[in-house]
């Protein structure tokens, strides 16, 4: 069910700009228990939406992992996204007009403090699961640390205490294909579409790694050519996710939340990564992909040396960063084991030695 929450109090951003208020949208599936603890939060990555059941239809639904009839499953439209949350496409209440450029930049600690109310509002006091990759798993670090004793276990995905130079240039580059985009700044909902399409292009090289294009993109691969001077299906590809963002998503939206990320950095005013890391108590598995080069393993096993009671597990897979999506079947395995644990597995043993 997808739902509405309305803030109507003034909220300072870290920016400092002060907005009257907020709104977001919101699904859940499932009910509370009488217990009011088998509550899963689920957090969204940079264009996904608040319904988990589309873009995690291997973990999430009837029948799967988290199931509904089991759980109390919520996940939130992040807020700057274009799927109903508060976003540069919203009405400014000090003008009457959509915000466009003059949206402010939600930081990823911005974005909990908006969840936090919403909690509030639920009358939500425990989360027995926080689930999150990529920037999904930014904002669950920031929850973990900020409300330490809010999460009972937490599963960071393919993320990172900091979003580290490599990801902010290539955010940088993502942003400046958006700007070469010369109807980028025309205050429409449809500007820009050519600026976005290639920064997704962009994008997707981060997101996929060299053996997933040469297994699903092969030189000689048979397509249909999305224009007439398109020889190779890799080259078609790359069009063909530009166009398919351009036709869900919009353009300022983006722009927006690549900058959302790069504020990324859990230890700013918290003496530093380790000492913010040190903060979450909850049962934590930290999971990453062995070819991811946009968040590199590294970064993974950081969390790991610093949450403290932490499970690590190393998935191997052709398709990089977006595996966290593609190898649901090894992640179902490794929440299965890190949350029903058999005697002789489960957490702290073959995870940990992963």
């Amino acid at each position: 069910m997808t739902s509405i929450f309305q803030y109507n109090q003034p909220f300072r951003l870290e920016s400092g700009v002060t907005l009257p208020g907020y709104h977001l949208a919101y699904t859940t599936h499932g009910k509370l228990n009488a217990a009011r603890n088998n509550v899963v939060w689920i957090f969204h990555a940079l264009t996904a939406n608040a319904n988990p059941m589309e873009w995690w239809p291997g973990l999430v639904g009837e029948g799967k992992f988290l199931d509904p009839q089991q759980y109390f499953i919520i996940c939130v439209n992040k807020p700057g996204s274009p799927y109903g949350s508060i976003s540069p496409l919203s009405v400014n209440p000090e003008t009457g007009d959509a915000w466009y450029h003059d949206f402010p930049v939600f930081t990823i600690r911005d974005m909990v403090r908006t969840y936090q109310h919403l909690r509030s509002e639920l009358g939500i006091n425990s989360i027995l699961i926080g689930l999150g990759g990529s920037t999904g798993g930014m904002q669950l670090l920031e929850w973990a640390i900020e409300e330490p004793e809010l999460f009972e276990n937490i599963v960071p995905i393919v993320t990172n205490a900091a979003l580290s130079p490599w990801g902010i240039a290539f955010n940088a580059s993502q942003r400046m294909a958006i700007e070469a985009d010369g109807s980028w700044l025309e205050r429409k909902p449809d500007a820009g579409q050519k600026g976005l399409a290639a920064a997704r292009s962009i994008a997707l090289l981060s997101y996929r790694h060299y053996n997933g294009y040469d297994i699903t993109q092969a030189r000689d691969k048979a397509f249909v050519p999305l224009q007439h001077n398109t020889l190779y299906a890799a080259d078609n590809y790359q069009r063909y996710q530009g166009l398919k963002l351009v036709n869900r998503f919009n353009v300022i939206s983006y722009y927006r939340l690549t900058q959302a990320m790069d504020s990324h950095d859990v230890g700013r005013d918290r003496n530093g990564l380790v000492a913010a890391l040190n903060r979450i108590t909850a049962r934590s598995l930290v999971i990453g992909i062995d070819s991811d080069v946009l968040y590199p393993i590294h970064e993974q096993k950081f969390l790991h040396d610093h949450i403290r009671n932490s499970a690590f597990l190393n998935i191997t897979s052709d398709f990089g960063h977006d595996g966290f999506l593609l190898e649901y079947d090894r992640i179902e395995k490794a929440l299965r084991t890190f949350l029903e644990p058999h005697e002789g597995y489960g957490f702290g043993g073959w995870l940990k030695k992963a």
